[in-house]
């Protein structure tokens, strides 16, 4: 069987060529390993942004990555989804799948959702409607125009939406929601999407403490059912999530632990908690 084959077996429908190392249909996770980041390295223009990152997340684990400014947080995202390819190195989703050899679209299409700081809504639409429109569906234009949302549909938004504390808001127009809200409602939308792997930037950056606790308890809710990498600053935000730290320092691996593990730590003291 060829790649192509192989990416049409797991449902894709487009026509971009497949070069991915897919060796069998699915996700495999078989080593409990659901990402693996392997000597990774980008620079640009001399600057090295990653510098020989190596990273292991558990399939349904709940991790914090932190680090100063520059410490490639944000390069890594863009390598796990394809946005950024890197200089040398392997990134592999579960066991077979090598992520640097996939397109942007692919990359998300196989489980791999991602939230930028700043939430990206249709502020013109419901609430309900900015999850139907995120819905996992063939979105040929002559199959979206004519299809109607069956009973499964309707019950998936209807779970979703008290998921993310939204159902009394399903009629609201997304526009006027408060910035915690629509940060849940994005993170709704990725949802409908059935990702195995999550990447958040700064979730609750502008929340109030109230939709940051709300934030944390849906996090942790959600691990288990999915992998989630969560950038963050707010040490009070990431004490309450618990489970494991990783704090990058120059484009690499400075530390890891739980919380109080890489707070002792006299090198992420010195190079990020004591800024």
């Amino acid at each position: 069987m060829t790649a192509q084959q192989q990416m049409e077996g797991l449902g894709w429908e487009d026509n971009t060529p497949a070069v991915g190392r897919v060796l069998e249909p699915g996700l495999d996770t078989t080593h409990k390993v659901i990402l693996y980041l392997e000597d990774i390295s980008v620079s640009f223009d001399g600057f090295k942004a990653l510098n020989n990152l190596s990273l292991a997340i558990d399939a349904g684990e709940l991790r914090c990555i932190i680090g100063p400014n520059g410490a490639g947080k944000t390069t890594m995202m863009d390598v796990i989804t394809g946005k950024t390819r890197p200089d040398s190195g392997t990134c592999f989703f579960g066991q077979t799948i090598d992520l640097t050899r996939l397109t942007e679209p692919q990359i998300a299409h196989m489980g791999i959702g991602r939230k930028f700081q700043k939430p990206t809504i249709f502020e013109n639409h419901t609430v309900f409607e900015n999850l139907e429109l995120a819905m996992k569906m063939d979105k040929r234009a002559l199959t979206s125009l004519f299809a109607w949302l069956d009973r499964e549909g309707r019950d998936k938004i209807s779970d979703t939406l008290k998921l993310i504390r939204l159902d009394a808001e399903a009629d609201r127009q997304a526009g006027l929601l408060s910035h915690g809200q629509k940060q849940w409602l994005e993170i709704g939308m990725l949802l409908m999407q059935d990702p195995k792997l999550l990447l958040l930037d700064e979730p609750v950056a502008g929340m109030t403490d109230d939709e940051t606790e709300r934030t944390g308890e849906l996090f942790k809710s959600l691990a288990g059912k999915h992998s989630l990498v969560v950038v963050e600053h707010d040490m009070a935000f990431i004490e309450q999530l618990g489970g494991k730290v990783t704090v990058l320092h120059e484009g690499s691996v400075l530390a890891e632990g739980d919380l109080a593990t890489v707070q002792a730590d006299e090198r992420v003291v010195e190079v990020y908690l004591g800024r």
